[in-house]
């Protein structure tokens, strides 16, 4: 069978754990060459050499640390990016971070801050260093990894679920103005994963993060959570030629069904499903309002 991402380059952040590097595993198993980058050096070799493992003759794995909060960590990533592959079609922004836990008049604003500006911040910092090279090209993939509170309230998780939710927006106002150079861009809810995130949860305990959601949060640990792969198959699905027009979407990796979009088309390019919108009384069959 033919890997649908033979010949492509990806930069995946925050690759070095849990579904970044899942992404990266599917990446590589799927033909892609790959620049990676995280943080944390150590891990970020780690993952080079395992991905390496799984290459081929004619892939490569460039691994650069890096804090895509940075402003001049970022342009440093793109120029290597650049310089060591002729070309580069897919960006995929994962890193990530939950941020401060608690009520937000007790959490810590820097941190808070600080969460944003890796979330959403250094998303949009990333899309900035490499968006003129797919211009250039007429064709790019940019995929923003989203969350659970992009789409409904996170109680005493706020850093995480306003900026998840201003990274989807973000991506599909993003998709709109791209949209003549070939440039698709999509969001992905990826589903309650067992990850880094949730252990900073159970660790924080129900004090922090509330009883109910902490009692959700054991429960997913103790049944395994959504499946990292099937989240990974669907980012390589969106890296992949085979979705070629599809953008300005969120979707979810668990529930939706992603492998018929290709002949759904039409349905999703003229109309606003797997998006954000705002909900009226008559949604919901009240008969009031507009």
């Amino acid at each position: 069978m033919e890997k649908k991402l033979k010949g492509r380059t990806a930069v995946i952040t925050g690759a070095n754990q849990g579904l970044g590097l899942a992404i990266a595993e599917e990446f590589v198993r799927q033909g892609a060459s790959l620049l990676i980058c995280a943080r944390d050096t150590r891990k970020l070799e780690a993952a080079q050499q395992q991905l390496s493992a799984l290459c081929g003759d004619e892939q490569k794995i460039i691994a650069h640390p890096a804090d895509v909060s940075s402003e001049e960590d970022v342009r440093e990533l793109a120029l290597v990016g650049l310089d060591r592959f002729p070309r580069i079609d897919i960006l995929v922004n994962n890193a990530g971070v939950y941020g401060p836990l608690g009520p937000i008049e007790e959490i810590d604003w820097e941190e808070w801050a600080r969460a944003v500006n890796i979330n959403l911040l250094g998303s949009v910092m990333m899309v900035r260093a490499f968006l003129p090279h797919f211009k250039s090209n007429r064709y790019g993939k940019i995929i923003q990894l989203s969350g659970g509170g992009a789409t409904s309230p996170l109680p005493r998780i706020s850093a995480y679920a306003a900026s998840k939710a201003a990274v989807v927006r973000f991506a599909e106002t993003l998709a709109v103005e791209v949209r003549e150079w070939n440039i698709d861009v999509n969001a992905i809810a990826p589903g309650a994963l067992n990850t880094r995130l949730l252990d900073q949860v159970l660790d924080a305990g129900p004090e922090a993060v509330g009883g109910a959601f902490f009692e959700r949060s054991l429960k997913q640990k103790e049944q395994g959570g959504a499946s990292l792969r099937t989240a990974a198959e669907l980012t390589a699905f969106l890296a992949s030629s085979e979705s070629d027009g599809i953008t300005g979407k969120l979707i979810s990796a668990p529930w939706d069904p992603w492998q018929d979009f290709p002949a759904r088309l039409e349905d999703l390019s003229g109309t606003d499903v797997y998006t954000l919108r705002r909900i009226v009384p008559r949604d919901r069959g009240l008969d009031w309002g507009d």
